[in-house]
């Protein structure tokens, strides 16, 4: 994946946005529909922790594809 982003960031006629799950990436979550963004480094949620479901990971996904608010950048997604 390092590699990809890598590629990705050399590309001038595209536009993307890279988006990084937590550091626990939980197949079986609940959706809550309740998530943060951050940037390039892991981040916590209030609680301590580096997690989201794979069904927030598609809603905050969803949404950034809606708003596009990252173009060209790598974001990271945690549970709120």
């Amino acid at each position: 994946m390092a590699k990809a982003l890598s590629e990705l960031r050399q590309r001038n006629d595209v536009k993307w946005t890279y988006l990084s799950p937590a550091g626990d990436f939980q197949a079986e979550g609940e959706r809550s529909g309740k998530y943060i963004l951050g940037g390039e480094e892991l981040m916590l949620n209030e609680r301590g922790e580096s997690v989201i479901s794979y069904a927030d990971y598609a809603v905050a996904m969803v949404d950034e594809i809606v708003k596009g608010g990252h173009i060209k950048e790598r974001i990271s997604v945690v549970r709120k």
